[in-house]
């Protein structure tokens, strides 16, 4: 097989079917790619010693006529001279059925072994033409990252002494407004001591300045309207009674309030009702008005009295409220408890 062989890549050629026990193409393929490194080995040794190896079992056959001399694929019938072969076979084609067979694999004729180096040699030209470009790929990749990285340290560069600059212009800056600022404060202390020794020199006082104005609320209190009235009754006994009245109710309802919650003034007549701040006593005509409009007319700070037969009752408060605030004020006047209220605007 060596004397077949005249080029450098034909020699490795025959080394890698030399090892591989010449199971074929692909197996010589595979080792020469898994030893391109690795340093020179012995063809002729491995080509002896897988010559023993292939008599050994044609001596036996002699005397053993029935003795098993391949493999056999059960699945495909392809001949395999030894084990080897047989699960190098089943790792690649996923083949699991095999059997033992008395048919021998004939050897490689020399047409049959130009034809597998032929193909071994363009199978490898091709991995190291793919070995080559994916190589000079990777360089180019490597060499763009390296070019992008410089790029991106010269940009983060740029970008810090820009940073730099721009402090630098506002420090600037903050000093000349400083060193504006001490001139002007050096000048009115001078201005001041001037003006502080000529008035030393002709006796006069100094000014006082005049106050600052004070400063004009642009946003001022929105008006505050209320839909309800909080009022209290003051009974001639001490006791209270506290009712919410809508401020479109008549002053009517109070009374009739007045009259189902204390069966004492449960006749009418029997009672009157009057304002103390400023006094006013509430007439027939005064029931049939609304509360809002009463409180108009009593606005500020008023009470309003239940008066029978020498007792006191004060109904504090015809001011419209917004609950749940309460604007009632207890005051002690002439031993008699009188409640006003604050009527918002």
């Amino acid at each position: 097989m060596r004397d077949i062989l005249k080029t450098p890549m034909n020699g490795y050629g025959e080394k890698a079917l030399a090892i591989t026990n010449n199971k074929g193409v692909e197996p010589a393929m595979e080792w020469l790619l898994a030893h391109a490194d690795d340093p020179e080995v012995d063809v002729a040794q491995v080509v002896d010693s897988s010559a023993e190896s292939s008599s050994a079992p044609v001596a036996g056959s002699s005397s053993d006529p029935a003795q098993a001399k391949s493999f056999k694929c059960d699945e495909c019938g392809k001949l395999f001279k030894d084990q080897d072969e047989m699960e190098y076979h089943a790792a690649k084609t996923n083949h699991s059925s095999f059997s033992e067979s008395t048919e021998e694999k004939k050897p490689l004729t020399e047409e049959e072994k130009r034809a597998q180096l032929a193909l071994l040699e363009e199978r490898m030209k091709q991995k190291r033409k793919e070995r080559e470009e994916r190589e000079k790929a990777e360089a180019l990749e490597r060499e763009r990252l390296r070019i992008k990285s410089g790029k991106d340290l010269q940009d983060a560069k740029l970008r810090l002494q820009e940073q730099e600059m721009k402090k630098l212009v506002e420090q600037r800056r903050r000093d000349k407004i400083e060193d504006q600022k001490a001139r002007e404060r050096v000048k009115a202390q001078i201005e001041a001591d001037r003006q502080a020794r000529k008035l030393a020199v002709t006796g006069e006082k100094p000014p006082t300045p005049a106050p600052a104005p004070p400063p004009i609320n642009s946003n001022p209190t929105p008006k505050i309207s209320y839909d309800q009235a909080r009022i209290q009754l003051r009974l001639p006994d001490g006791r209270t009674l506290s009712q919410t009245f809508g401020a479109k109710e008549q002053l009517a309802a109070v009374r009739l309030y007045l009259q189902m919650n204390a069966t004492e003034f449960s006749q009418e007549g029997s009672f009157k009702l009057m304002t103390t701040f400023p006094k006013k006593i509430f007439t027939e005509d005064d029931f049939e008005k609304p509360l809002e409009l009463l409180d108009s007319s009593t606005r500020g700070v008023a009470g309003t009295y239940v008066e029978q037969t020498e007792k006191i009752i004060v109904l504090p408060g015809l001011a419209i409220l917004a609950p749940p605030s309460v604007y009632a004020l207890c005051l002690g006047t002439g031993g008699r408890a009188l409640f006003t209220a604050l009527f918002e605007d």
